[in-house]
């Protein structure tokens, strides 16, 4: 069953017998695909404190987090079965801090002119960046809680644009 045949609220990855099936793209047309994912860490007083300072003892935990978020970005179809594999324009990771509860949210953003979107892909990015977070202090807290992984932002494609409205 192709994408232009499928009634609304049918899942694309299912054939119709019901098993998992990588959807056919071939037909769609190839316009840019931009999404932002966000998600959250928080952590004790001094890990957060070295981790906005930069002086764990494994080195400076948002450098590493935003490398490792980038290339999981650019890996996501080999981690996730039913992903086609992209070619990614770009694929940015910030980082923004909350003193008061000790937590730094990631957002990711990735970009490509494709016949599917980059959702995916941004969702990987935050995911691996906030798991490189955890690992880089988790000698200061092993109690860290990743929380909030979620879609914010998507465009491109025939289903159009989606905004999360929670801010």
């Amino acid at each position: 069953m192709e994408a232009g045949n499928r009634k609304e609220n049918e899942l694309t990855h299912l054939d119709r017998a019901g098993r998992a099936r990588m959807v056919d793209v071939s037909g769609k047309a190839e316009t840019v695909r931009e999404a932002v994912a966000r998600g959250t860490i928080s952590m004790n007083d001094a890990a957060y404190r070295a981790v906005r300072e930069g002086s764990l003892e494994k080195g400076e935990a948002l450098a590493v987090a935003r490398v490792a978020g980038i290339a999981a970005a650019k890996r996501t179809s080999e981690l996730i079965p039913l992903c086609h594999p992209l070619r990614l324009t770009t694929v940015a990771i910030d980082f923004s801090f909350d003193d008061a509860t000790h937590s730094i949210d990631v957002e990711a953003r990735a970009k490509a002119r494709e016949a599917t979107g980059v959702e995916m892909e941004a969702l990987t990015a935050a995911s691996v960046a906030l798991l490189t977070l955890y690992d880089m202090a988790k000698a200061l807290d092993k109690a860290m809680v990743i929380s909030n992984i979620r879609l914010m932002y998507k465009s491109g494609g025939k289903s159009g644009t989606f905004i999360r409205n929670e801010e």
